[in-house]
Protein backbone atom coordinates (compact mmCIF):
# COMPACT_ATOMS: atom_id res chain seq x y z
CA UNK A 1 0.00 0.00 0.00
CA UNK A 2 1.49 3.51 -0.69
CA UNK A 3 0.64 5.68 1.68
CA UNK A 4 1.20 9.46 1.41
CA UNK A 5 -0.10 12.73 2.76
CA UNK A 6 -1.45 16.11 1.95
CA UNK A 7 2.19 18.41 2.12
CA UNK A 8 0.05 21.41 3.60
CA UNK A 9 -1.53 19.76 6.59
CA UNK A 10 2.42 19.56 7.37
CA UNK A 11 2.57 23.13 7.40
CA UNK A 12 3.90 25.88 4.90
CA UNK A 13 7.89 25.78 4.43
CA UNK A 14 10.63 25.03 1.71
CA UNK A 15 10.44 21.06 -0.57
CA UNK A 16 13.47 20.12 1.28
CA UNK A 17 12.20 20.76 4.64
CA UNK A 18 9.04 19.44 4.37
CA UNK A 19 10.26 16.41 2.27
CA UNK A 20 12.46 15.20 5.72
CA UNK A 21 9.77 15.59 7.45
CA UNK A 22 7.44 13.53 4.99
CA UNK A 23 10.33 10.64 5.36
CA UNK A 24 10.87 10.94 9.24
CA UNK A 25 6.98 9.79 9.40
CA UNK A 26 7.36 7.30 6.60
CA UNK A 27 5.03 8.16 3.64
CA UNK A 28 5.66 7.31 0.12
CA UNK A 29 4.29 10.47 -1.47
CA UNK A 30 2.20 13.60 -1.40
CA UNK A 31 -0.53 15.05 -2.66
CA UNK A 32 0.96 18.85 -3.31
CA UNK A 33 -0.69 21.96 -3.67
CA UNK A 34 2.10 24.43 -4.02
CA UNK A 35 0.04 27.41 -3.03
CA UNK A 36 -0.48 25.84 0.24
CA UNK A 37 2.87 24.19 1.43
CA UNK A 38 5.41 26.03 -0.44
CA UNK A 39 6.94 29.20 1.01
CA UNK A 40 7.08 32.08 -1.90
CA UNK A 41 4.27 30.31 -3.59
CA UNK A 42 0.66 31.56 -2.09
CA UNK A 43 -0.48 33.79 -4.66
CA UNK A 44 -2.34 32.00 -7.59
CA UNK A 45 -2.24 31.56 -10.59
CA UNK A 46 0.70 29.24 -9.23
CA UNK A 47 3.67 30.25 -11.69
CA UNK A 48 5.85 27.14 -13.27
CA UNK A 49 9.16 27.00 -14.55
CA UNK A 50 11.35 24.23 -15.31
CA UNK A 51 13.55 25.18 -13.41
CA UNK A 52 11.48 25.94 -9.98
CA UNK A 53 9.75 22.71 -10.87
CA UNK A 54 13.03 20.79 -10.94
CA UNK A 55 14.42 22.04 -7.97
CA UNK A 56 10.89 21.31 -6.02
CA UNK A 57 11.00 17.84 -7.66
CA UNK A 58 14.62 16.86 -6.47
CA UNK A 59 14.13 17.35 -2.95
CA UNK A 60 11.51 14.92 -2.95
CA UNK A 61 13.63 12.31 -5.19
CA UNK A 62 16.17 12.84 -2.53
CA UNK A 63 13.78 11.69 0.00
CA UNK A 64 12.77 8.88 -2.26
CA UNK A 65 9.46 10.80 -2.06
CA UNK A 66 6.83 10.22 -5.12
CA UNK A 67 4.45 13.36 -6.28
CA UNK A 68 1.27 11.37 -6.12
CA UNK A 69 -1.05 14.28 -6.61
CA UNK A 70 -0.96 18.07 -7.57
CA UNK A 71 -3.64 19.68 -5.98
CA UNK A 72 -5.69 22.27 -8.33
CA UNK A 73 -9.13 22.18 -6.42
CA UNK A 74 -11.36 25.18 -7.51
CA UNK A 75 -14.88 25.57 -8.10
CA UNK A 76 -15.80 25.05 -11.61
CA UNK A 77 -19.20 26.47 -11.07
CA UNK A 78 -18.35 29.76 -8.80
CA UNK A 79 -21.34 32.93 -9.74
CA UNK A 80 -17.77 35.15 -10.49
CA UNK A 81 -16.61 33.95 -13.91
CA UNK A 82 -12.93 35.72 -12.92
CA UNK A 83 -12.86 32.80 -10.48
CA UNK A 84 -13.88 30.17 -12.80
CA UNK A 85 -10.93 31.36 -15.73
CA UNK A 86 -8.50 31.75 -13.00
CA UNK A 87 -8.99 28.06 -11.30
CA UNK A 88 -9.34 26.74 -14.90
CA UNK A 89 -5.87 28.41 -16.45
CA UNK A 90 -4.54 27.54 -12.76
CA UNK A 91 -5.52 23.73 -13.09
CA UNK A 92 -4.77 23.34 -17.18
CA UNK A 93 -0.91 24.79 -16.29
CA UNK A 94 -0.17 21.99 -13.51
CA UNK A 95 -1.80 19.31 -16.32
CA UNK A 96 1.07 21.29 -18.50
CA UNK A 97 3.92 20.65 -16.13
CA UNK A 98 2.55 17.78 -14.56
CA UNK A 99 4.57 15.17 -16.32
CA UNK A 100 7.93 17.92 -15.42
CA UNK A 101 6.67 17.00 -11.65
CA UNK A 102 6.48 13.18 -12.33
CA UNK A 103 3.27 13.55 -10.58
CA UNK A 104 0.65 11.04 -11.84
CA UNK A 105 -2.77 13.18 -11.68
CA UNK A 106 -3.80 16.91 -11.46
CA UNK A 107 -7.01 16.89 -8.79
CA UNK A 108 -10.26 18.76 -7.83
CA UNK A 109 -13.38 18.47 -6.48
CA UNK A 110 -16.12 19.63 -8.38
CA UNK A 111 -17.62 22.91 -6.96
CA UNK A 112 -20.68 24.17 -5.68
CA UNK A 113 -23.34 27.16 -6.36
CA UNK A 114 -22.96 28.03 -2.76
CA UNK A 115 -19.55 29.94 -4.57
CA UNK A 116 -17.52 29.28 -0.85
CA UNK A 117 -18.27 27.61 1.06
CA UNK A 118 -18.82 24.70 -1.38
CA UNK A 119 -21.43 23.24 0.54
CA UNK A 120 -25.10 22.00 -0.49
CA UNK A 121 -26.82 24.79 -2.60
CA UNK A 122 -30.37 23.02 -5.15
CA UNK A 123 -28.62 23.97 -8.53
CA UNK A 124 -25.99 21.55 -7.40
CA UNK A 125 -28.70 18.58 -8.44
CA UNK A 126 -30.00 20.17 -11.40
CA UNK A 127 -29.29 19.00 -14.99
CA UNK A 128 -28.32 22.60 -15.46
CA UNK A 129 -25.64 22.52 -12.52
CA UNK A 130 -24.26 19.55 -14.06
CA UNK A 131 -23.90 21.04 -17.62
CA UNK A 132 -22.31 23.93 -16.18
CA UNK A 133 -20.02 21.55 -14.26
CA UNK A 134 -19.58 19.53 -17.46
CA UNK A 135 -18.19 22.08 -19.78
CA UNK A 136 -15.35 23.14 -17.90
CA UNK A 137 -14.05 20.00 -17.25
CA UNK A 138 -14.72 18.60 -21.11
CA UNK A 139 -12.28 21.44 -21.71
CA UNK A 140 -9.99 20.49 -19.00
CA UNK A 141 -9.37 16.86 -20.39
CA UNK A 142 -8.66 18.32 -23.53
CA UNK A 143 -6.11 20.18 -22.35
CA UNK A 144 -4.85 17.26 -20.63
CA UNK A 145 -5.14 14.88 -23.91
CA UNK A 146 -2.91 17.63 -25.21
CA UNK A 147 0.05 17.03 -22.43
CA UNK A 148 -0.45 13.51 -22.21
CA UNK A 149 -1.34 14.09 -18.57
CA UNK A 150 -4.50 12.52 -16.17
CA UNK A 151 -6.82 14.21 -14.16
CA UNK A 152 -8.20 13.16 -10.69
CA UNK A 153 -11.89 14.25 -9.96
CA UNK A 154 -13.28 14.24 -6.73
CA UNK A 155 -16.90 14.42 -5.32
CA UNK A 156 -18.93 15.28 -2.34
CA UNK A 157 -22.36 15.15 -0.79
CA UNK A 158 -22.56 18.85 -1.00
CA UNK A 159 -21.18 19.11 -4.66
CA UNK A 160 -22.44 19.06 -7.96
CA UNK A 161 -21.30 14.82 -8.31
CA UNK A 162 -22.82 14.90 -4.92
CA UNK A 163 -22.75 10.79 -4.91
CA UNK A 164 -20.49 8.08 -7.07
CA UNK A 165 -23.22 8.09 -10.01
CA UNK A 166 -22.95 11.39 -11.00
CA UNK A 167 -19.19 11.57 -10.92
CA UNK A 168 -19.18 8.36 -13.16
CA UNK A 169 -21.62 10.31 -14.98
CA UNK A 170 -19.10 12.96 -16.12
CA UNK A 171 -16.52 10.50 -16.91
CA UNK A 172 -18.69 9.10 -19.22
CA UNK A 173 -19.87 12.30 -20.84
CA UNK A 174 -16.46 13.79 -21.22
CA UNK A 175 -15.50 10.73 -23.10
CA UNK A 176 -11.34 11.20 -22.22
CA UNK A 177 -9.37 7.98 -20.73
CA UNK A 178 -7.22 10.53 -19.18
CA UNK A 179 -9.92 11.29 -16.48
CA UNK A 180 -9.85 9.23 -13.46
CA UNK A 181 -11.57 9.18 -9.73
CA UNK A 182 -10.91 10.04 -6.41
CA UNK A 183 -12.75 8.29 -3.84
CA UNK A 184 -13.08 10.11 -0.47
CA UNK A 185 -15.71 8.28 1.68
CA UNK A 186 -15.91 11.25 4.42
CA UNK A 187 -16.77 13.61 1.83
CA UNK A 188 -19.88 11.55 0.85
CA UNK A 189 -21.36 11.72 3.89
CA UNK A 190 -23.77 13.89 6.06
CA UNK A 191 -25.87 13.99 9.36
CA UNK A 192 -28.20 11.94 7.44
CA UNK A 193 -26.44 9.42 6.07
CA UNK A 194 -23.16 8.95 8.21
CA UNK A 195 -24.69 5.46 9.79
CA UNK A 196 -24.34 3.89 6.73
CA UNK A 197 -21.12 4.40 5.89
CA UNK A 198 -19.89 1.01 5.17
CA UNK A 199 -22.99 0.91 2.43
CA UNK A 200 -21.79 3.93 0.80
CA UNK A 201 -18.15 2.90 1.04
CA UNK A 202 -19.58 -0.15 -0.78
CA UNK A 203 -21.47 1.85 -3.30
CA UNK A 204 -18.69 4.17 -4.60
CA UNK A 205 -16.26 1.24 -5.29
CA UNK A 206 -18.66 -0.92 -7.06
CA UNK A 207 -19.57 2.50 -9.03
CA UNK A 208 -16.02 3.71 -9.69
CA UNK A 209 -13.52 0.89 -9.08
CA UNK A 210 -12.49 0.72 -12.75
CA UNK A 211 -10.80 4.27 -12.58
CA UNK A 212 -10.24 4.61 -8.79
CA UNK A 213 -6.85 6.40 -8.86
CA UNK A 214 -6.82 7.84 -5.01
CA UNK A 215 -8.31 7.29 -1.83
CA UNK A 216 -8.53 10.05 0.61
CA UNK A 217 -8.48 8.41 4.62
CA UNK A 218 -10.35 10.25 7.18
CA UNK A 219 -11.69 10.17 10.60
CA UNK A 220 -14.37 11.42 12.32
CA UNK A 221 -16.78 12.10 14.91
CA UNK A 222 -20.45 13.50 15.67
CA UNK A 223 -20.57 16.74 17.90
CA UNK A 224 -23.74 18.89 18.20
CA UNK A 225 -25.73 17.22 15.11
CA UNK A 226 -22.45 17.57 13.36
CA UNK A 227 -19.26 15.33 11.74
CA UNK A 228 -16.26 17.11 13.10
CA UNK A 229 -13.07 15.06 11.26
CA UNK A 230 -10.42 14.04 13.73
CA UNK A 231 -7.03 11.74 13.08
CA UNK A 232 -7.19 8.94 12.05
CA UNK A 233 -8.27 5.60 14.53
CA UNK A 234 -9.97 8.79 16.90
CA UNK A 235 -13.27 8.47 14.85
CA UNK A 236 -16.02 6.13 14.72
CA UNK A 237 -15.06 4.52 10.82
CA UNK A 238 -14.29 0.70 11.77
CA UNK A 239 -11.03 1.06 9.76
CA UNK A 240 -10.54 -3.20 9.57
CA UNK A 241 -13.24 -3.07 7.43
CA UNK A 242 -12.78 0.24 5.52
CA UNK A 243 -9.33 -0.84 4.78
CA UNK A 244 -9.67 -4.33 3.53
CA UNK A 245 -12.93 -2.96 1.44
CA UNK A 246 -10.65 -0.24 -0.09
CA UNK A 247 -7.39 -2.85 -0.44
CA UNK A 248 -9.45 -5.80 -1.85
CA UNK A 249 -10.97 -3.49 -4.67
CA UNK A 250 -8.59 -0.74 -5.41
CA UNK A 251 -4.97 -2.52 -4.57
CA UNK A 252 -3.15 -0.14 -6.02
CA UNK A 253 -4.77 3.28 -5.34
CA UNK A 254 -3.00 5.44 -3.60
CA UNK A 255 -4.13 6.25 -0.39
CA UNK A 256 -3.67 9.84 1.14
CA UNK A 257 -3.83 11.47 4.58
CA UNK A 258 -6.02 14.63 4.22
CA UNK A 259 -6.95 17.11 7.18
CA UNK A 260 -5.39 14.83 9.68
CA UNK A 261 -3.86 17.36 12.53
CA UNK A 262 0.39 17.70 12.38
CA UNK A 263 0.78 16.75 15.84
CA UNK A 264 -1.50 13.61 15.28
CA UNK A 265 0.16 12.59 11.81
CA UNK A 266 2.62 10.22 13.26
CA UNK A 267 0.13 8.38 15.39
CA UNK A 268 -2.55 7.83 12.38
CA UNK A 269 0.35 6.63 10.42
CA UNK A 270 1.43 3.98 12.52
CA UNK A 271 -2.38 3.23 13.09
CA UNK A 272 -2.96 2.59 9.71
CA UNK A 273 0.02 0.62 9.12
CA UNK A 274 -0.62 -1.89 12.15
CA UNK A 275 -4.61 -1.62 10.31
CA UNK A 276 -3.27 -3.01 6.90
CA UNK A 277 -0.81 -5.39 8.49
CA UNK A 278 -3.61 -6.47 10.08
CA UNK A 279 -6.11 -7.42 7.35
CA UNK A 280 -3.81 -8.19 5.02
CA UNK A 281 -2.70 -11.86 7.00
Amino acid sequence: MKLGVRLHDLGRNTPEILAKKVKEIGFDGIQLVCNKALLGEEKLPTVLNKEKIDSIKEAFKKENIEIFMLGAYFNPVHSNPDKVRLGFENFANFLKYENCFGADFVGSETGSFSDEPWVYHPTNRTEEGFQKMLSVFKDLAKVAEKYNAKMALEGAYGHVCYKPEVLKRLYEEIGSNSVYYIVDLYNYLSIDNYENYLDILKNAIDTLKDRVVIFHLKDFIVIDGKLKQVDLGKGILDYHKVLKMMLDSCPDAYYIFEGVSADGMEESYKFIKKIESEVRR
